[in-house]
């Protein structure tokens, strides 16, 4: 792959026209566009292991042929630290049966911070054997590892990695698990962040918050507000999340494990949920929402529940559901701001966001 400058640029382009065009019914503003790193943006990456000459190699598969591999020894979108450890891993297989024996899929997980894990993945029951071997490979390379074989997993170090970001002139600090969704492109997550950082302004009010994962938005938008209600169904999103607030000394959100469906229920008074016992919802004065749904976009309820507040605050990873969600509330609020953010380089896919207010 060639990482020319000009092509990534027409490629940008392409991106911000798209936008704009899906855009254009709202009478949105230009948007600001942020882009991305050329390599080494990728902060995770996964690979097959494939065996060719009597030994495992890196491997993927393209989209349109799932049944060929592609071996490779390096991967130039991934980060610099996931390529100084790819060669560094496959010598340490080569070197032990303990390590390679039914080995059949590696992931990498690292932070702008520095910190690593690698997940490996057997067809087989690991044993003393391989734990000795994989404390080894932990000190050696200075990583947490993650044994996994049907249904067990085994934690050398930790099972998360620590990212730290600057937002609004303060670093907060992250808490990654292995397993649980984080943003991709660590660069460009921090231009978001601070983007919505700025887009949502110091506030008197309450915010709620819907799809709030590990809190990446979380942390810095609590101290823009006076209290913050955040739900999020994944309970290991749910638990980083909690160990991420109270790392950062963040204490004025309360997070509960809930759908967004279920919580436009509960605020509906449809039906009490249990998991809400002891937090008066009528108590929080909402003047703002922010959320950061699925490729799916916000469900109708869902999305008919934003427009209670007078500022909606959305980030999207699939323009097209932003657009139809945005068709549905246009009655009511306008766009004010608007960004493009390459999470996805080399790719058409983008992330994008909107701040809507009320007419």
């Amino acid at each position: 792959m060639t990482f020319d400058a000009a092509r990534y640029t027409a490629q940008l382009q392409d991106k911000v026209t798209r936008l704009r065009d899906l855009l254009a019914p709202f009478d949105a503003p230009e948007p600001q566009v942020f882009d991305s790193p050329l390599q080494h943006f990728r902060l995770r990456a996964e690979f097959r292991l494939w065996r060719e000459g009597g030994e495992r190699h890196y491997a993927m598969f393209s989209q349109d042929d799932k049944r060929t591999p592609i071996l490779i020894e390096d991967f130039p979108i991934a980060s610099a630290r996931i390529n100084q450890l790819m060669p560094q891993l496959k010598a340490a297989w080569q070197a032990s049966a303990a390590l390679s024996h039914k080995l059949f899929q590696v992931e990498f997980l690292t932070t702008l911070a520095g910190d690593a894990m690698i997940t490996l993945c057997y067809h087989r029951p690991l044993d003393e054997h391989w734990h000795a071997a994989a404390n080894q490979l932990a000190a050696d390379l200075n990583v947490s590892i993650i044994g996994r074989s049907k249904g067990k997993r085994d934690v050398i170090g930790h099972d998360y990695v620590v990212e730290k970001l600057d937002v609004g002139g303060r670093t907060f600090s992250y808490r990654q698990p292995e397993g649980a969704f984080t943003q991709p492109n660590g660069t460009v997550n921090q231009k978001m962040l601070n983007w919505a950082y700025d887009a949502l302004g110091d506030r008197a009010d309450d915010l709620l918050e819907l799809y709030c994962g590990n809190g990446n938005f979380t942390l810095p938008l609590a101290t823009r507000v006076r209290k913050v209600l955040a739900t999020e169904i994944s309970k290991t999103s749910v638990n980083a999340a909690l160990s991420n607030l109270d790392e950062n000394a963040v204490a004025n959100v309360t997070l509960v494990r809930l759908s967004a469906e279920e919580l436009t229920e509960a605020l509906n008074e449809v039906r009490p949920f249990r998991r809400l016992q002891g937090i008066d919802l009528k108590s929080y004065e909402f003047g703002s929402v922010f959320v950061d749904p699925p490729r799916a976009g916000m469900d109708p309820d869902t999305c008919e529940l934003t427009r209670r507040f007078d500022t909606i605050l959305y980030i999207s990873c699939n323009p097209e559901t932003l657009a139809a969600n945005i068709a549905q509330l246009h009655d009511t609020h306008r766009i004010t701001r608007c960004a493009l953010f390459d999470q996805f380089p080399w790719t058409h896919h983008m992330e994008s966001g909107v701040l809507l207010t009320r007419r």
